[in-house]
């Protein structure tokens, strides 16, 4: 009952200001500066030699800031996803909402991924980059000034530009009037249920109407509908860059940003189509739901063809290969280096001119090492008897070099085109379902209905999404390393095919539950409308009669 178009202001405004809360710390740290010297060659005399040494201002007190950023930025989210395209839908004819609607979902999704693409060169490179590395790694506040921040600031500059068109807007455009009368015309599934309802401002009118809407179970279909498609989305940017790091040997900081680029061009198209399809076709209800069904399957066939792209896993000395008959499965410490007392929460992959990769410089049983060209190179590994031999420009012969060995593995294009097209079609069933919920619920509580339908899609998606993709991930490591406690720690290595079945598994399994929930929501929407249509030609058959009856007297 509100002015939306003020609400929609303030949230862009919140936006802004949550932005600067997380970019506070920056303002507030005076010094910040860590160095840490890592000893990662066998030794025998010293059990596990590490230094670190850490000097920081930074104070547990500037999380306060993190939480209240993260607290205002999703409470000013709700008002720009609930009232904006209640807002849209009110002002354009029913068949033209979709492609609003897509552009809109559209800049939603590529505004999510490009917080992947734009927060990855933030990421630090972890010790299990392909990359070489130096034993010691210094971090000046000078260099962590200049990173983290800007984009935060970037942030709020663009929320805040908008501010002023926002506040130019009326609160209802002028000539809709007439759009928004021949809406209130039509046919919704809850006028038996709110015929004789008077809308009030209690509390007890909310829980009523809100519960008349979770009884329909079209209403209730179309909203879990949602919250599967979320969870999809949400779990996918949580699961694929640790999916791609391990599967195609790649650095943390280019897995984030290529889910980026996965995520934006993909899930922004799947919307923006999906919107302009229902536009130009100008579907029903049946025909979105029909839609949603045959968009979802087609997704499906594109994860499945996922399974079937993977690469060869490498042999990992220790985990898959037994240190040529020396050692056993399972176990990092075999003969040849255990007089090195390696320590397995130090993780830098190194590959040996056997075509072995090991968990450490120190568990191939390295003695010395250079760095030559910006690579480090390790030489006198007692653990590496086999392959060709190569001498530097020393005469010494190398071992080892830092990094993972390659794979030859060429089938990430293979697999981008896959993930691509199966999230495009997964992006096509967006908009259609929240045009259906708009069909559905009566103008007046279009607000309302959208506001339910995010609780739920928070509920049962955005917010579990993450933490399931998560633990599920975590169930396919198969090496994962012991703190001093006996206590488990980081995964670093993990079963690649494992991880396909899991990734193509549960997205298979949410685009199924919107499958079978459309077919539900179709199944109760052609009753509902079979049911109007009997009661309707009853009324008139009873009119007709009567007019007969009124005619003979």
């Amino acid at each position: 009952s509100g002015n939306r178009v003020k609400w929609i202001a303030l949230s862009s405004f919140l936006v802004g200001f949550g932005s600067l809360l997380l970019a506070f710390p920056y303002f507030s740290v005076k010094h910040f500066e860590s160095e840490a010297k890592i000893e990662d060659i066998c030794s025998a005399t010293k059990s596990f030699n590490s230094l670190v040494r850490s000097k920081s201002s930074f104070k547990a007190s500037y999380v306060t800031f993190f939480t209240l950023g993260q607290i205002v930025q999703g409470i000013a989210g709700m008002p720009l996803y609930i009232l904006g395209i209640t807002f849209l839908d009110d002002s354009v004819p029913t068949h033209s909402s979709g492609i609003y609607l897509g552009i809109s979902d559209a800049a939603a999704i590529l505004g999510y991924a490009l917080g992947f693409a734009t927060g990855s060169p933030q990421l630090p490179h972890s010790q299990n980059s392909t990359s070489g590395a130096a034993t010691t790694v210094k971090t000046s506040g000078n260099a962590l000034k200049k990173n983290w921040w800007h984009d935060f600031i970037v942030a709020a500059s663009l929320a805040w530009s908008t501010l002023i068109p926002l506040l130019c807007f009326p609160r209802i455009i002028g000539d809709t009037a007439k759009i928004r009368d021949r809406k209130r015309r039509e046919f919704h599934l809850f006028e038996k249920d709110l015929q004789h309802w008077k809308f009030g401002a209690s509390i007890k009118d909310l829980f009523g109407v809100v519960w008349i809407m979770l009884k329909n179970p079209v209403f209730l279909c179309q909203t879990l509908s949602k919250a599967t498609e979320s969870l999809i989305i949400i779990g996918a940017s949580e699961f694929l860059p640790i999916y791609l790091e391990t599967q195609f040997i790649l650095a943390p900081a280019t897995a984030t940003a290529l889910t980026g680029i996965i995520l934006i061009p993909a899930g922004a198209l799947g919307q923006l189509l999906g919107g302009i399809i229902a536009y130009y076709l100008e579907m029903s209800c049946k025909a979105l739901m029909r839609f949603t069904i045959v968009s979802s399957t087609l997704s499906i066939i594109f994860l499945v063809m996922i399974i079937f792209v993977h690469c060869n896993p490498v042999r990992f000395a220790g985990i898959n290969e037994n240190y040529n008959g020396t050692g056993q499965l399972g176990n990092l410490t075999a003969p040849c280096n255990e007089h090195c007392g390696c320590s397995p929460s130090l993780y830098l992959s190194v590959c040996g001119r056997d075509s072995t990769e090991y968990f450490s410089p120190c568990f191939a049983g390295c003695t010395t090492s250079k760095i030559i060209n910006n690579e480090k190179r390790y030489y006198n590994c007692s653990c590496i008897k086999e392959g060709l031999t190569t001498a530097d420009a020393d005469g010494d012969f190398i071992d080892a070099l830092f990094g993972k060995c390659n794979m030859y593995c060429h089938t990430l294009p293979l697999f981008f085109a896959f993930i691509f097209s199966s999230i495009v079609f997964s992006g096509f069933c967006g908009v259609p379902l929240t045009l259906i919920i708009f069909r559905i619920v009566p103008r007046e509580l279009h607000s309302l209905g959208i506001g339910i339908t995010y609780v739920i899609v928070r509920i049962f998606g955005t917010i579990p999404g993450p933490s399931l993709f998560r633990a599920a991930g975590e169930s396919s490591c198969i090496y994962r390393d012991m703190n001093k406690y006996g206590q488990e720690g980081h995964c670093w290595v993990y079963n690649k095919t494992k991880m396909a079945l899991i990734l193509t598994g549960i997205c298979s399994f949410c685009k199924m539950c919107t499958i079978c929930l459309t077919l539900i929501g179709f199944q109760k929407y052609s009753y509902f409308v079979k049911e109007r249509k009997n009661i309707l030609h009853d009324i008139s058959a009873q009119n007709t009669k009567e007019k007969k009856k009124n005619t003979m007297l």
